[in-house]
């Protein structure tokens, strides 16, 4: 194992090249063990991914603030104030995703995690490769909100094929002029498919988007609810439909997608 890094080395690999999956990703570890900041920083930073890494969160908040820092690795365990202390606190300021590392099995200590701040655990020890998974996961979701987010605060409606979601107001409008009724999980779900037109979007960011979190019916929640909002918009004799399946990867939304600002 090689020798640990020093705590104010931030660059474990130069950016990584034009094109490259991870381009720009800045990922900051705390964690009190060297050889588990290693492990994250020589593997992430071989994927391309730039790593900081701290042995505590003395200075997690001024790195915040000073660096472009896209997803906190955060030991619950810490020396002094410990990650759920951390998570609590950044939660407060910041929509930064946290995965939590914890050498606890217990469920409530992960539920607790889970609940004052952290996206995602890992239980040590752990798979790098996992935690690169999670990581390409969490920001995948992240920037998914982010272009929902964006586009509530920025747009006033979307058109498609002869549709119209007026976003300020909530409502949708039928070709013929008829408003149909949605709920808030399928306003959501529409934003997001609105947002992102002719790409694939996966269950996971689905879900994540429309805000059902019962992971007991991941996969038939997204389905229902995809299947409800496909019936309402269904387009009268076309012989494809506006949301289609693409078989082990998600939906996609087809038609061609006018913004209102």
């Amino acid at each position: 194992m090689p020798r640990m890094l020093q705590e104010e080395r931030t660059d474990v690999k130069p950016g990584p090249a034009p094109g490259a999956a991870s381009e720009g990703v800045h990922v900051l570890a705390v964690d009190d063990d060297p050889l588990i900041r290693q492990l994250i920083a020589d593997y992430l930073g071989d994927n391309d991914i730039r790593v900081t890494t701290r042995a505590n969160g003395s200075e997690v908040e001024a790195l915040i603030e000073r660096e472009m820092i896209d997803l906190l690795i955060l030991d619950l365990k810490l020396p002094g104030e410990d990650g759920m202390q951390i998570a609590r606190r950044l939660r407060a300021r910041w929509d930064l995703p946290i995965i939590m590392l914890t050498g606890r099995k217990e469920e409530a200590d992960r539920v607790m995690g889970l609940e004052l701040g952290a996206d995602d655990y890992l239980t040590k020890p752990f798979s790098p490769r996992e935690l690169l998974a999670r990581i390409r996961a969490l920001l995948r979701r992240s920037r998914a909100r982010e272009t929902v987010a964006d586009g509530l605060a920025k747009i006033r409606a979307y058109r498609f094929a002869g549709w119209e979601l007026n976003v300020r107001r909530r409502r949708l409008t039928s070709p013929t002029g008829e408003v149909v009724a949605c709920t808030n999980s399928e306003f959501n779900l529409l934003v997001a498919f609105l947002s992102a037109p002719q790409r694939v979007l996966s269950r996971e960011q689905l879900l994540d988007l429309s805000r059902l979190h019962n992971d007991e019916v991941y996969d038939r929640s997204v389905d229902v609810q995809v299947g409800r909002l496909r019936r309402k918009i269904a387009p009268a004799g076309a012989a494809t439909e506006l949301i289609q399946t693409e078989r082990g990867a998600g939906y996609v939304f087809t038609a061609n997608v006018e913004i209102v600002r």
